[in-house]
């Protein structure tokens, strides 16, 4: 059996009681002891704290390493202004998708965050797809999330100029004394800071961070239904290899001076297939959010039928809602099924429950632009 990874944070976890589990290598809390139900919605009302440093964190460096990095990725790259972070996706050459990611302009250097689970190939990928002119650098740093609507206020009092950041942007400051990298983003849905600290002196600022009246630990369990409720991909379950951009709701993941007719059209791999599909809108299916009757929740796996009684998709990620109050999911179906407001049905335990297709986010998203 392969030997699980530890955050820097895993006997914090353990002090305040998390039930911990493993997650993409990591042994990582799924709840503490408030239960997820209580994290997720103390996350919407006040802040959630997350430990998502078992995420890979890398720089890149060398010569002009944004037009080096966009032969790998449809977003666009070299027009991010330096301080701006931006979503892009390692496309392979069928179209598909690798894995997501978040990319800083940092100035000399990029720096990237890619999901735990593809964090051994994406680096892979990485150093032979740009080759010996660039060097990948993995940092040995935690990764904290401080989620929700008090978030800016918790970070007012001890790094108000990190409240000056607008949603997306990224800047280094000191939290309590400790150099930090922070970037006003997160995956929830709501206003909040992620933060990148030094491993050794992660527990430190969490420490800090809980200390804060506002704040509770929150664990995986509640991420998800976080992210679920905000439309947010999780990869691997709503994205992969099998599913491209367009299929999956990401065309704005694909830069407009990427596309046909811009000033660095394509070059990333499977471009041809992904900015056809983006030009003739022939895909024939199509990622879509979707809202149950009842309590029962839906989950990843369940098949879905049009009215017809005709097999159209399936559930990818699944779950109650706690701040929509009803089952919440999203799932693959035809084109002539994905408009908003069609009525489809999921098998669950050989029953059909009623299902509407619905745009996604589920919940007002609290991003602040400014």
């Amino acid at each position: 059996m392969t030997q699980l990874s530890k955050t820097p944070l895993y006997d914090l976890h353990r002090e305040l009681g998390g039930k911990m589990v493993p997650f993409a290598g990591y042994e990582m809390p799924v709840q503490f002891p408030l239960g997820v139900k209580k994290e997720h919605e103390h996350t919407r009302q006040a802040c959630g704290l997350f430990d998502v440093s078992h995420m890979g964190q890398v720089l890149i460096h060398g010569p002009s390493p944004a037009a080096a990095l966009e032969t790998l990725v449809s977003a666009d790259i070299v027009g991010l202004p330096a301080g701006m972070q931006r979503y892009a996706l390692f496309t392979a050459e069928e179209g598909g998708i690798l894995d997501d990611l978040m990319v800083v302009n940092a100035g000399e250097h990029l720096y990237l965050v890619v999901n735990a689970a593809c964090k051994e190939q994406d680096i892979s990928h990485l150093r032979t797809g740009l080759g010996s002119d660039y060097r990948v650098e993995v940092v040995d740093r935690g990764l904290l999330a401080l989620q929700g609507p008090a978030a800016v206020s918790v970070m007012q009092r001890l790094c108000p100029a990190a409240c000056e950041l607008v949603f997306m942007q990224h800047a280094r400051h000191e939290i309590g004394g400790i150099a930090v990298w922070i970037s006003r983003s997160g995956y929830t849905g709501e206003d909040g800071f992620e933060i990148s600290v030094p491993a050794e002196q992660a527990e430190a600022l969490a420490h800090l961070l809980l200390a804060e009246e506002q704040v509770e630990a929150i664990g995986l369990g509640a991420r998800d239904s976080l992210r679920l409720e905000a439309g947010l991909c999780l990869y691997g379950h709503d994205i992969d290899t099998t599913t491209t951009p367009v299929e999956a709701g990401l065309i704005w993941a694909i830069g407009k001076p990427r596309r046909r007719g811009g000033e660095r059209a394509a070059g990333f791999p499977g471009a041809d297939l992904i900015l056809h599909q983006v030009e003739a809108k022939d895909h024939t299916r199509k990622r879509v959010g979707l809202l149950g009757e009842g309590r029962a929740p839906v989950r990843e796996g369940a098949e879905l039928f049009s009215a017809d009684d005709v097999k159209i998709g399936v559930v990818t990620s699944g779950g109650f809602g706690p701040s929509v109050g009803r089952p919440v999911a999203m799932g693959y179906v035809a084109i002539d099924q994905a408009e908003a407001g069609t009525q489809v049905f999921a098998e669950v335990r050989g029953k059909r429950l009623p299902m509407t297709v619905s745009k996604m986010p589920f919940v007002t998203p609290g991003y602040y632009r400014g």
